[in-house]
């Protein structure tokens, strides 16, 4: 049965604080490691109210320190805000920490708008026109040292992290299949060019030592409860979120709606109902039903699931009826 991981934007809820954000998720990544999910990832935004993880590398040192085996890394790093010689090191910091549990995700875009990339972009000449070149530069720090070598990222030379290439178009598709890297696409909030990167990446992956054969990861969103009326009730916090992010007015993640879509206008609808096609919401039934149908429509090798749910509580129970949905399909696989 394809494997199922956390994606966590470590969200910031109305009325709430970064603190309890970050509390919040330590508590989600110890229940995902006992529910058995295989990694937890955090995701790297900036200049956003709703979202505690822009610091994304101590959140994983935050995270990482308080479990034991799960997986956990930057679902991703934005690799154009960065030299790659400091995510090296702070990587390869993570991996001496915590040896055989750190991946790092990498991705071209900032994360953010163009003001905020601005004040975070180390150099304005390169970009994301030599994401390529920085993410084969990276890759070398993390490779024995040779001898003679005067440029060595310490810790991170000879350290085991996981390197992946994301993506939500045709470009990042390529770029892993070159490098022989795993793949994980955004289709949690991108799912346009799904399809098409999905089979691109698949064609062309040439193995490298990293990686043998091709690995899909796809970003899907999960809202699970005991109805359907609630799960669709605990959904409307994301819409509201999107709404607002895409009409300029980001802010903390909005508390949920009873029948938000019914009043929305016909854009908004229209543009909700793209961004957040690859969505599974209901009952364990229906979410067995829609996780089935996901994983029979795309092939993917992994899920990354994500759950922008207000109430923590209601946040946890989602993940622990995803996972009990997906223990019954195993065992019948």
């Amino acid at each position: 049965m394809t494997p199922l991981s956390v994606l966590d934007l470590s969200p910031i809820t109305e009325g709430s604080t970064a603190s309890q954000s970050l509390a919040n998720t330590l508590d989600l990544a110890r229940n995902a490691e006992r529910l058995g999910y295989r990694r937890y990832w955090l995701a790297e935004h900036h200049n956003m109210p709703g979202i505690a993880s822009a610091a994304t590398s101590v959140v994983i040192a935050h995270v990482a320190a308080g479990t034991n085996t799960i997986r956990v890394g930057a679902g991703g790093i934005m690799l154009p805000n960065h030299a790659p010689l400091v995510i090296a090191e702070q990587f390869g910091t993570l991996a001496a920490l915590h040896p055989g549990r750190i991946d790092l995700g990498l991705g071209r875009a900032p994360g953010t708008d163009m003001l905020t990339a601005r004040a975070l972009r180390r150099n304005l000449d390169a970009g994301v026109d030599s994401f390529p070149q920085d993410v084969v530069e990276l890759m070398n720090y993390f490779a024995p040292a040779e001898p003679g070598q005067r440029l060595r990222a310490v810790p991170g030379e000879g350290q085991d992290v996981e390197v992946w290439v994301l993506g939500s178009s045709l470009y990042g598709a390529q770029l892993a299949a070159i490098l022989g890297l795993p793949y994980a696409f955004a289709s949690h909030f991108a799912p346009a060019e799904m399809e098409n990167a999905i089979a691109l990446y698949r064609q062309r992956f040439q193995p490298s030592e990293r990686l043998d054969k091709p690995h899909v990861m796809l970003g899907l969103n999960v809202f699970a409860a005991e109805t359907d009326a609630e799960a669709k009730l605990l959904f409307s916090s994301l819409q509201q979120a999107f709404v607002n992010l895409r009409t300029g007015h980001p802010g903390p993640l909005p508390s949920p709606v009873e029948n938000y879509d019914r009043d929305l206008d016909p854009t908004a609808r229209s543009m909700l109902a793209q961004a957040l096609s690859c969505a599974v919401v209901g009952s364990p039934e229906t979410v067995r039903r829609g996780l089935e149908a996901f994983i029979a429509r795309t092939g993917a090798d992994e899920l990354m699931v994500t759950a922008q749910i207000f109430d923590h509580k209601a946040r946890v129970r989602s993940f622990e009826i995803l996972a009990d949905v997906h223990r019954e399909l195993s065992k019948a696989a």
